[in-house]
């Protein structure tokens, strides 16, 4: 049995707010960067749903940030890391393009170590080395848009890693490398 403080939410999440201003000062709002920068996310595991204004041509919305990172915890510790905002603009661009609102589903966002590994072991197609671990990565869906074309304008659009899974029905994005695969 472990010995740990049962987790605090409360705790976690200005903890997460705190992460998340840190970010912002890191990442400096993308040049061209339209005035208002909304997600509406629905964590599929969790049944949460966030619509969060995440930015704006002055910059990044710390807490915002950090409200972000909170939905997008590891949902099987709880834990919480800081996400790379580049991930929600990416969000952003890519539902601009598709012609919709940016509305997601996510699968998975932030992985602990102790998560990854546990998937490593019993699913195929893990990697060991997961971009989820960083905070540079998510697994979703758009809602409204086809799977294959939000493939498809991520994978034109040259921002990072895209690995397309039709039959889990999602696609993975991060800001890491430029690549792609198919699961």
């Amino acid at each position: 049995m472990s010995s740990r403080r049962p987790a605090d939410p409360a705790r976690r999440r200005a903890l997460a707010a705190l992460a998340a201003a840190a970010s912002a000062s890191v990442f400096p709002a993308p040049a061209g960067a339209d005035a208002a920068r909304r997600l509406v996310l629905t964590h599929t595991h969790t049944g949460e749903v966030l619509d969060a204004v995440f930015g704006s041509a002055a910059g990044y919305r710390p807490a915002e940030l950090g409200r972000l990172d909170w939905l997008l915890r590891d949902f099987r510790t709880g834990d919480v890391q800081p996400l790379d905002a580049r991930l929600f603009d990416l969000l952003c661009e890519l539902a601009k393009a598709a012609g919709v609102e940016a509305r997601y589903e996510v699968i998975s966002a932030y992985r602990s170590p102790a998560t990854n590994a546990m998937l490593v072991a019993t699913t195929d197609g893990v990697s060991s080395k997961s971009l989820h671990m960083e905070g540079k990565a998510i697994d979703v869906r758009l809602v409204g848009v086809p799977l294959a074309r939000l493939r498809d304008l991520a994978v034109a659009r040259a921002a990072g890693g895209v690995g397309y899974y039709p039959d889990s029905d999602f696609v993975h994005l991060d800001v890491g490398r430029v690549r792609s695969w198919s699961g």
